[in-house]
């Protein structure tokens, strides 16, 4: 069974904001910037079909999960929900040496 994986729209400016953010360090950094975007894609996918097999985000809600997402030297952190039997809601998207979720 696959989870359908949606985004708010706190989420959905998140992955524009660390998208720019490697832009803003050297804006000829396009291909470093859609490597970046494509595995936090990559990785996100992945909540279709495993979305509790992801660490739980705090100890009284097991449907609050987080997403570790590799790239390069760091990564980056997805904070996700399980809604129901069919629906997996990305609340926030951050890096990983950022200090939270904003």
């Amino acid at each position: 069974m696959a989870y359908r994986v949606r985004f708010t729209r706190d989420a959905e400016a998140d992955l524009v904001r660390l998208y720019e953010f490697i832009l803003e360090r050297d804006n000829t950094d396009w291909t470093i910037a859609e490597q970046a975007l494509q595995a936090i894609r990559d990785g996100i996918s992945s909540l279709e079909f495993s979305p509790f097999s992801y660490r739980k985000a705090t100890t009284g809600n097991s449907f609050l999960r987080e997403l570790v997402i590799p790239f390069g030297a760091a990564g980056y952190v997805a904070l996700f929900e399980i809604d129901d039997s069919n629906t997996v809601t990305v609340l926030a998207v951050r890096h990983q040496r950022e200090d939270d979720y904003h």
